[in-house]
């Protein structure tokens, strides 16, 4: 059987390709990923305060919502946090931006949390 010794593979141009590939997909995700946690560890947390808001009043619960959000380091202005008890339900917004800075790109990420609850009195 013959060989043809002047054939060659072209493996390393595709495989500096992946590399580079997974390097960028890391790097985005090493800076999305604790963003996208703490967004949705506030939420749970503004949740769990709606849910069980008929012990609470507003007031109390805007505290601990900009208490927790002071913990999880998430640049919450007071301003967009938006809290309001009408007839039967409670109402939690808030709005706020995180800054994500990549090599030569900077992304700005909105978030915009909804909460909207019944409130049952035992």
């Amino acid at each position: 059987m013959r060989r043809d010794l002047a054939q060659r593979g072209e493996g390393r141009a595709g495989c500096i390709f992946w590399v580079f590939v997974l390097l960028i997909t890391a790097l985005i995700g090493f800076k999305v990923v604790p963003v996208k946690y703490r967004n949705s560890e506030i939420y749970d947390f503004m949740y769990e305060q709606a849910k069980y808001a008929q012990q609470a009043k507003p007031e109390r619960i805007r505290k601990d919502v900009l208490r927790r959000a002071r913990e999880l380091k998430i640049p919450l202005d007071p301003k967009k946090l938006i809290i309001k008890r009408q007839g039967g339900r409670i109402f939690l917004q808030m709005e706020y931006e995180e800054v994500l800075e990549f090599p030569g790109y900077t992304y700005t990420w909105h978030f915009k949390e909804v909460v909207d609850e019944p409130v049952f009195i035992w």
